[in-house]
């Protein structure tokens, strides 16, 4: 009813969001108002504004009151560009209204810590497509992992994040910047709580994550669906974490009453329904994640066995029909991310559909310790093979991959595959001064495995046992010197001849030297 108050330059005047001038920029209004009528290629810009006044009819106090008009200058001389403005290029741009409704599908784009874990200050920037964090034990790469699930969810996996010990009360902090396709990024700042020694989770995003699957050192997994979360927010459920699972190895395995079925069940289930898509694509992808020179992992028939109240699943092996729960470590491990990337697709699909949404394109992966239980030849292949993985769940699904690995041969098995306008390389390294780094490196292809072992990435000085290394090291040191006495050449040649292989690529050199200093070896 306002509108039709005499006052309601003075009511709309007060309902305008307040920026640096108070004012509608009625230029940017015109753009945007016109944007679909045809006009000639001569027209400026003024003669746009011009337009708008007299459609519109607006009048002087309104212009005094509610529009930034433009000043000398501040008008483009060329106001067409290849195609008209829509939403998506005006939310780059613009900050969308306050009440707008969260746009879904966001990846990480950016994360800050301050005062908080091993490194003073933390700057990360993950890749489009796929991140590496590498770095020693001990120094945050886990750490890294657990403050980008929190960034993303509002939630801890399991404990949160505690600021340094010298951290003062106001440094302690978190910056997060959550981008989709749409909306332009904005960062959010999240001071430590000193007083409830909580971290408050983050409030009124503009964009909310896609779907998360984050698959912890331990064999615990955590999932997040943004549809789920919708849905649960919306209704009121009583749970504080709408849209999110936390399950134990042990509940991925067996279950968890309300949230999951879990792997025997579910693999079962899958199996004998009349419609097999989502078995057939579980099929697919734990072929895709076997182990190389082995028969791909094929599920066979199920079986019962004593003390069990269900059907378990198997898989065919080269050597025979081996029960799930018998598998290996490694197999355990591979086929649990096969089934949790699987069920966790289907079910945001079937929630997708019950709230008559399509589905997220936009998922996020998060892994730790990737070689985990893999043996060398199995680590070759398990990274690629899981880049390749997300478009077997659909074609339209976008992964945001970031792994930790320690592991030289996972980083020697994505050197085909590594994109620098898609990927990236991080690294934590301990400084001669005692200070915990994180910076982004380069990724160079270093071909051999001891060439890895031997980069600033791993930075072993040989890539053979300590032993070894500390030979050849006191070796060096030798063959530098301009007088030696033979004993001593003697002494070192034990050490080597202990450490070292018979066919060393060293004793050639090592013979050498001898020889020109007088030493039958």
């Amino acid at each position: 009813m306002w509108g039709w108050d005499k006052n309601y330059v003075r009511v709309l005047r007060g309902k305008l969001e307040r920026d640096k001038k108070g004012r509608i920029p009625i230029f940017w209004l015109a753009v945007w108002l016109f944007r679909e009528k045809s006009w000639p290629e001569n027209t400026t810009g003024n003669q746009l504004v011009e337009a708008l006044l007299k459609e519109f009819h607006i009048t002087q106090e309104e212009q005094n009151e509610i529009f930034q008009m433009p000043l000398q200058g501040e008008i483009p001389k060329s106001v067409f560009g290849d195609e008209p403005y829509s939403d998506d290029k005006l939310l780059e741009i613009e900050e969308p209204a306050p009440d707008a409704t969260p746009e879904e599908g966001g990846t990480l784009r950016f994360l800050e810590l301050r005062g908080v874990g091993p490194c003073r200050l933390l700057n990360f920037n993950p890749a489009e497509r796929l991140t590496i964090i590498t770095g020693d034990n001990g120094l945050g790469k886990t750490f890294l992992l657990e403050c980008a699930w929190w960034s993303l969810t509002g939630h801890w996996a399991e404990n949160p994040a505690y600021p340094r010990l010298d951290a003062g009360r106001s440094d302690p902090s978190i910056t997060l910047e959550i981008a989709g396709k749409k909306r332009k990024p904005e960062r959010k700042t999240i001071k430590y709580d000193w007083d409830t020694h909580t971290w408050h989770a983050p409030k009124g995003r503009p964009t909310i994550p896609g779907l998360i699957v984050y698959a912890r050192v331990d064999g615990s997994f955590a999932v997040w669906d943004p549809i789920r979360h919708s849905i649960e927010t919306n209704a009121n459920r009583p749970t504080d974490k709408p849209g999110l699972f936390l399950f134990t190895r042990n509940q991925v395995l067996r279950g968890l009453e309300g949230s999951i079925e879990g792997l025997l069940r579910d693999w079962v289930k899958w199996q004998h329904s009349p419609d097999n898509s989502v078995f057939e694509t579980f099929r697919v992808v734990l072929s895709k994640l076997s182990p190389p020179e082995m028969k791909s992992l094929e599920p066979a028939e199920p079986i019962r066995l004593p003390y069990e109240a269900r059907e378990i699943p198997t898989l065919s092996h080269t050597y025979g029909i081996v029960p799930f729960t018998q598998e290996s470590a490694g197999i355990k491990r591979a086929a649990t991310i096969a089934y949790l990337l699987v069920w966790a697709w289907n079910e945001h699909k079937v929630f997708a559909s019950l709230a008559k949404r399509p589905p997220q394109q936009k998922m996020v992966i998060l892994i730790d310790e990737m070689e985990a239980h893999l043996h060398p030849k199995w680590q070759r292949t398990v990274l690629p093979a899981l880049l390749d993985v997300a478009g077997m769940l659909s074609r339209q699904v976008e992964p945001q991959m970031i792994i930790a690995t320690h592991s030289p041969l996972v980083l020697a098995s994505v050197e085909s595959r590594f994109s620098d306008e898609s990927d990236k390389l991080f690294h934590l390294e301990l400084s001669p001064d005692g200070h915990v780094k994180f910076a982004e490196l380069p990724f160079v292809r270093h071909g051999s495995i001891n060439a890895w072992l031997t980069s600033e990435i791993f930075a072993l000085r040989q890539a053979r046992s300590p032993e070894g290394e500390e030979a050849i090291e006191k070796a060096k040191k030798l063959m530098d010197m301009k007088v030696t006495k033979p004993d001593e050449i003697v002494a070192v040649h034990k050490l080597l001849a202990k450490a070292l292989a018979d066919d060393d690529e060293f004793w050639p050199r090592w013979g050498y030297f001898a020889e020109r200093r007088g030493v039958k070896l």
